[in-house]
C-alpha cells in the first residue's frame, strides 16, 4: 500500500506579519484542507519589537498550524533566539535552532542551517560559519547508506544556484548567495531546497544529482525561492506541496526523472563531472555548458564558442577542417562524393539525400572536413549543425512532418546525421520513442533515455562507439557500442509497421534509384528548401 503523502507549507521571509501570514494559512486551509507543518525561511521577525508578536507569545493569538522557523539573519533579532538548539518561541511555533536535522514520525528528514554566512572569527551570533556547515556535512554524508533528505531549509540562495537552470530574475546568482550553502546542498542531495531573503520567488528548473550515464540515477532536486510575507507586488511567498518520505518511498519512484531536469548548478560540466567530482564553480563562470578538449594533455577547458579559457596575446587563426587518411565518401573535397546528391552547403557542413533513403527526403547533415562522429566536432562545426537541425525542424514541421535524427559511430569514417522526416499523421513522438525502446529490447540493446540539455560530448569519448536518436522535442536516447550493433537498426525501427510501415526498405541497399532520378529528387529538395536556407542570408 503506497504511503500517504505529507501535505506541507513554505513561507519566505515573514518580518513579523503574523497575521496576514496565518490568516493566509487558515484560508488556504478552510479551501483545501489541513496542512501538516509550516515551514519558515528567511526574516521571522521584523527589525523593531512588534505588538502582534506579543499576542502570540502570550497565547492571545495561536498559529493556526505547527509551523517551524529559523533563527536569526541580522543582530536585530538575535534576541527573539535564547536556546541555540531550538525551543517553542509561541504555541505550535518552534525555532529549530542554528544547525541540525529534524526527523518526523513519519520519517520525513528536514535539514535546516540558520543564518548568513560568515567566514570571519568570532562568528556572529546570527551567522553560519565553514565548520559548522563541516559538522552538518559530517552528521550526515558520512554513511555510505546516505542517499540525501527530503528538505534543505536555509535563508539565504546557494550562490550558482541559476547555472544551466531558468532565469532568476534580478537576482544575480553567481554574486548573491552563499558559496557554503551550495557546497552543502551538493552533499546534502535535498529533494526539495527551499530559501528567502531576496524578496522575490523563483522556482528553479529541477536539477539532477548524478552524472548520467555514469552514475546511477538519483532523485532530482527542486529549488524554491519565496518572496516576503504581503508584499505589494503580490510575489509568491507561500509554497504548498506534498512529499512522501525518501525513506518509505519505492526506489524506482523516487529516482524518476522530471522531463525539464538541468545539469547540476553546482557542479562544472565536462571531465571534472565524468570523474564525479563535485566541486564549487568558479567565482566568474559562464552559465553556458563547457567541454573539455580530450586531445590536450592537460584537459584545458573551452567553452562552448570554441575559445580557449587561457588568453591568447595572438589572434586565433581559422583552423584547417580535419583531412581523411584515405579515400572518403563524404568528405566534399573527395572525389568519391556523389555531388549531385548535395543539395546545399554551408560553412562547415553541408546537406546531401540519403542515397537509397527511406523516403525522397531523407536527408543527411555532413561536415565538411573530415570527423569520424558529433563528439569530435569542432565548437564552429557543432554550431552549424545545431542550425541545420533546427532548420530542418522547421521545414518538416512546414510540410506537416516531424523528423527524427539518428547517428551511429560504428563501422563508420565519416560523420552522417540520418534526418528522416516522418508524417504525423503517421505516428507521435512517444510512438517513435516507443518504438525504438522495444526494439532495442528485443535486441538486447540498451538504450538509455538522456536529457534533452546533455550533450553528448559529456557521456561519449572522442573514439567511443555509440548509436543514438534525437526526437523532435529534443529528447535523445543513446547506446554505448562495447562488441556488436546491427548496421541498419535506426533504419529498421524507422521503417517498421509501428512507425513509416515500409519494413522492406529498411536496407539502403535495396532502396536505390538511376541517377536520373536522384537528380530530380535532389532538384525537387533543392527548390522546397530554399525559404528556409539560412546560408542565403550570410
Amino acid at each position: 500500500m503506497a504511503e500517504k503523502p505529507l501535505r506541507l507549507l513554505a513561507c519566505g521571509d515573514v518580518e513579523g506579519k503574523f497575521d496576514v501570514l496565518f490568516n493566509r494559512v487558515r484560508a488556504i486551509q478552510k479551501k483545501s484542507g489541513n496542512f501538516d507543518l509550516l515551514l519558515c525561511v528567511g526574516n521571522f521577525f521584523g527589525s523593531t519589537p512588534d505588538a502582534e508578536w506579543e499576542e502570540y507569545k502570550t497565547g492571545i493569538k495561536k498559529a493556526p498550524i505547527q509551523t517551524y522557523v529559523l533563527g536569526a539573519n541580522n543582530q536585530e533579532t538575535v534576541q527573539y533566539f535564547q536556546d541555540v538548539d531550538g525551543c517553542e518561541l509561541a504555541e505550535n511555533i518552534t525555532y529549530l535552532g542554528r544547525k541540525g536535522i529534524f526527523t518526523g514520525s513519519s520519517g520525513l528528514q528536514i535539514v535546516y542551517l540558520s543564518g548568513t554566512e560568515s567566514l570571519n572569527e568570532p562568528v556572529p551570533g546570527y551567522s553560519f560559519s565553514p565548520k559548522d556547515v563541516s559538522s552538518v556535512r559530517t552528521m550526515l554524508c558520512s554513511t555510505s547508506q546516505f542517499k540525501g533528505v527530503d528538505i534543505f531549509l536555509t535563508s539565504p540562495w546557494p550562490k550558482y544556484v541559476g547555472n544551466f537552470g531558468n532565469s532568476s530574475g534580478e537576482v544575480d546568482t553567481k554574486k548573491c548567495g552563499s558559496a557554503l550553502v551550495s557546497s552543502l546542498a551538493t552533499d546534502l542531495k535535498p529533494r526539495y531546497h527551499f530559501a528567502a531573503l531576496e524578496k522575490t520567488y523563483y522556482e528553479r528548473l529541477p536539477y539532477r544529482n548524478h552524472v548520467v550515464l555514469q552514475e546511477n540515477a538519483q532523485h532530482a532536486t527542486r529549488f524554491i525561492a519565496l518572496a516576503n510575507v504581503g508584499n505589494p507586488e503580490k510575489k509568491k511567498y507561500l509554497y504548498a506541496f506534498s512529499i512522501v518520505p525518501m525513506k518509505v518511498m519505492d526506489a524506482a519512484e523516487l529516482v524518476k526523472q522530471p522531463p525539464d531536469v538541468t545539469e547540476n548548478p553546482y557542479r562544472k560540466s565536462g571531465k571534472e563531472a565524468s570523474m564525479g567530482k563535485q566541486i564549487p564553480a568558479p567565482e566568474e563562470e559562464s552559465a553556458c555548458q563547457f567541454f573539455f578538449d580530450l586531445n590536450e594533455k592537460q584537459g584545458r577547458k573551452r567553452s562552448s564558442t570554441g575559445r580557449d579559457s587561457k588568453s591568447s596575446p595572438h589572434p586565433k587563426q581559422p583552423r584547417k577542417p580535419p583531412q581523411p587518411p584515405g579515400p572518403c565518401w563524404f568528405c566534399l573535397a573527395s572525389p568519391e562524393v556523389e555531388k549531385h546528391l548535395v543539395v546545399n552547403i554551408g560553412t562547415h557542413c553541408y546537406l546531401a539525400l540519403a542515397k537509397g533513403g527511406l523516403s525522397d527526403d531523407h536527408v543527411l547533415v555532413l561536415p565538411i572536413g573530415h570527423y569520424q562522429s558529433v563528439v569530435e566536432l569542432s565548437a564552429e562545426v557543432v554550431e552549424e549543425v545545431e542550425k541545420y537541425k533546427a532548420t530542418l525542424r522547421r521545414f518538416f514541421r512546414s510540410r506537416g512532418k516531424r523528423c527524427v535524427l539518428f547517428e551511429r559511430n560504428y563501422k563508420s569514417h565519416h560523420l552522417q546525421l540520418q534526418v528522416i522526416p516522418v508524417p504525423l499523421s503517421c505516428c507521435s513522438t512517444d510512438d517513435i520513442k516507443d518504438a525504438f525502446i522495444t526494439q532495442a529490447e528485443q535486441q538486447q540493446i540498451e538504450l538509455l533515455e538522456i536529457p534533452e540539455h546533455a550533450d553528448i560530448k559529456q557521456i561519449a569519448q572522442p573514439g567511443a562507439a555509440y548509436f543514438y536518436v534525437e526526437l523532435d522535442t529534443g529528447e535523445k536516447l543513446f547506446h554505448r557500442i562495447k562488441k556488436n550493433f546491427p548496421l541498419q537498426f535506426g533504419r529498421e525501427v524507422l521503417a517498421s509497421e509501428a512507425i513509416l510501415n515500409i519494413p522492406d526498405k529498411s536496407d539502403w541497399r535495396h532502396c536505390q534509384v538511376s541517377k536520373e532520378e536522384e537528380e530530380m529528387l535532389a532538384r525537387r529538395f533543392r527548390k522546397d528548401f530554399e525559404p528556409f536556407d539560412f546560408t542565403l542570408d550570410d
